[in-house]
């Protein structure tokens, strides 16, 4: 179908543009000054542009959105502040697949694959494993440190950056709370639905979406009320945009995913899904489940039943029910929010929740 001028969809391509030009401006810059270090410092470097260079543009677009909303113009600025969260991103998956011991990110090797790789190329001495855990953590973290760099020089007065930073700092620390508490529960490996719902919400709902709404919207001087529809909005899409990726993290295709048919599974994720069919199934088929997960002993026909427990528990068609329950109430937080960013939000909805990767 054919774009027309001002529908949400060429506003959300421009914003995508805007960021992803953003971004690679100041990471380019970023390239000069630690290759002037040493050349030795290159791949690393390179690894994080490469890896920025892709992507949905997700957090960014809500960032970007929430400034509209609140009334500041496009440009620059917000453009620059938004790509931030880009390379927050990425420190974020950069870690997430260390500590989940995952081979693939976006169909290519992970960060520390990918280090490990290099070590054994060049045939180095000592642990090729051990040194691309090393070298990804370091890329996550310089990751982290160009993300603040990025936001404080996006050119927004001292005050607004001010009101920004403040919701940018409680957006990091939910974040590795909602991350350690991911890791908790797969050590526990028990399937509880209340406590998937509070690492969902703050490992993906509050840091996907309401923080960065409220990120813009801080930029854009933002009032009460419009920052409330923002969290209104923001929790409710994030859980549905959370609960689409752990159905894909089953069932999606690597071809689609960038990664193994049901890695979730292996990796042992606790998701809202597998604490369903944890509490939906008989209890001797719940306890073949837990034991399963996370296990070395998941072949393709482990895989395979597990899958099919999920759908036959009626786990799955609860998630999807959550998901399109939990959409319609973010929609019905909009009537808040002017246009174009309502327009462009009601997009994002669909970009959430209706994907494939």
């Amino acid at each position: 179908m054919t774009e027309q001028p001002g529908t949400p969809e060429v506003c959300l391509s421009t914003i995508r543009e805007q960021v992803g030009a953003a971004l690679a401006a100041f990471t380019a810059q970023q390239r000069a000054a630690m290759v002037a270090v040493s050349d030795d410092v290159a791949p690393l470097v390179d690894h994080v542009l490469a890896f920025t260079a892709g992507g949905k543009r997700l957090r960014a677009a809500f960032a970007y959105a929430g400034y509209l909303g609140a009334g500041g113009p496009a440009g620059t600025q917000i453009a620059a502040a938004a790509a931030a969260l880009e390379l927050l991103q990425a420190c974020a998956l950069i870690h997430d697949d260390i500590m989940d011991g995952s081979d693939l990110r976006r169909g290519l090797p992970s960060a520390h694959r990918s280090f490990e790789s290099l070590h054994t190329a060049a045939g180095w001495t000592g642990d090729a494993g051990a040194f691309g855990v090393g070298a990804a953590i370091l890329a996550g973290d310089l990751c982290l440190s160009w993300a603040d760099e990025m936001l404080m020089t996006s050119g927004f007065d001292t005050g607004r950056l001010s009101r920004a930073k403040a919701v940018y700092d409680v957006m990091r620390a939910e974040l590795m709370a909602g991350q350690y508490l991911d890791l908790v529960e797969q050590a526990r490996g028990q399937g509880d639905v209340a406590r998937a719902r509070t690492v969902m919400r703050y490992k993906t709902a509050k840091y996907t979406i309401e923080r960065p709404l409220h990120l813009g919207g801080a930029l854009g001087g933002a009032d009460e009320g419009l920052m409330a529809a923002y969290s209104q909005y923001g929790l409710a899409l994030g859980e549905a945009f959370q609960l689409r990726d752990d159905v894909l993290g089953v069932f999606g295709s690597p071809e689609q995913t960038g990664k193994p048919a049901g890695d979730d599974l292996r990796c042992g994720k606790q998701t809202l899904l597998v604490a369903h069919t944890v509490a939906d199934a008989e209890p001797t088929q719940a306890r073949r489940f837990l034991d399963l997960l996370g296990s070395a002993a998941i072949d393709d026909d482990a895989m395979s039943w597990m899958q099919e427990l999920i759908v036959d528990s009626g786990a799955l068609d609860e998630v999807e029910a959550a998901i399109a329950h939990r959409t319609d109430e973010a929609l019905g937080a909009l009537g808040a929010v002017a246009a174009p960013a309502a327009d462009a939000l009601r997009s994002l909805a669909v970009a959430a929740t209706q994907r494939h990767s």
